[in-house]
């Protein structure tokens, strides 16, 4: 999965349960930038290139997520 379909699946999520979601690209340096769900926050990397699978972990746990919730 690219960072773009990440930011993309944590938007619908929080479409569905009514969580303010928000990517702000300035809150980083280079292609990185902050991804917001709710009071949660992670870091996205360059949004083309594919997540490896332990900051994919990792993501998905400082948002409170699963990977059920992803899929």
């Amino acid at each position: 999965m690219t960072g773009d379909e990440f930011i993309a699946r944590v938007r619908q999520i929080g479409r569905e349960r009514g969580i303010t979601v928000r990517f702000d690209p300035r809150k980083g340096k280079g292609s990185h930038g902050r991804l917001l769900l709710g009071q949660r926050f992670t870091t996205v990397k360059d949004r083309r290139k594919e997540i490896g699978p332990g900051l994919f972990a990792a993501m998905l746990r400082q948002l409170g997520l699963t990977r059920d919730d992803v899929r």
